[in-house]
């Protein structure tokens, strides 16, 4: 009788092991198809949003940093792109070129002026498609109190269950150039870059 009642107890727990694991399937795995992607309101994931930025210094070297703060929403519609529509807001604080002393040279008046001007707005006015995983975005930016068009290339990764918080997620990144001219940020023009390219990362979790 003391051996039966180990090796019931291992029968029963190798019994449910099944029922269990059935009851908290893998998610299938992500999609590389934007047509499956699921429609309807997203919002940017905050810790997987960032802004990479760089420009030439001096023409000695392309200075590389990051803006951190970024906040969006996104609808989208894989059945027509042209549907789908993006708001950003950046705040301009969240400047990092990975020296203390240039952070606060950044942030200056010389520059972003963020005491005066702490947010950075876009809002997307037209999708259009450019092959079956990538857009042309274009819209208004206002940075440092101006209004100007900007466009933007995006390519769209994967979209499915994220591992990690088991949340459907669709994910993209995407390419920008500017001209910091164009926003009154004109400090020590030529010989620091007037041209800025932007590096876009995000991952959009969808609100439920």
């Amino acid at each position: 009788m003391r051996q039966t009642a180990p090796i019931l107890s291992l029968a029963l727990l190798l019994a449910g092991a099944p029922l269990a694991a059935a009851e908290d399937p893998a998610p299938p795995a992500p999609s590389a198809d934007p047509t499956q992607v699921r429609p309807g309101a997203y919002a940017l994931d905050p810790a997987h949003g960032k802004i990479t930025w760089s420009v030439s210094h001096l023409g000695f070297s392309t200075y590389y940093g990051q803006i951190t703060d970024v906040a969006a929403q996104a609808t989208l519609d894989p059945k027509d792109p042209t549907r789908s529509r993006l708001s950003v807001t950046i705040g301009t604080d969240s400047v990092n070129g990975l020296n203390e002393r240039l952070n606060q040279h950044l942030k200056s008046p010389d520059f972003l002026d963020t005491a005066k001007f702490p947010k950075a707005i876009f809002t997307a006015t037209s999708v259009e498609p450019t092959s079956p995983t990538t857009a042309r975005v274009s819209g208004e930016l206002t940075l440092k109190g101006v209004t100007k068009p900007v466009a933007f290339d995006a390519t769209f990764n994967q979209a499915g269950i994220s591992p990690v918080d088991r949340k459907y997620t669709v994910g993209f990144d995407g390419r920008a150039v500017l001209k910091r001219s164009d926003f009154g940020v004109s400090a020590f023009l030529p010989v620091l870059g007037d041209e800025v390219s932007l590096r876009l990362e995000g991952e959009f979790k969808a609100v439920e």
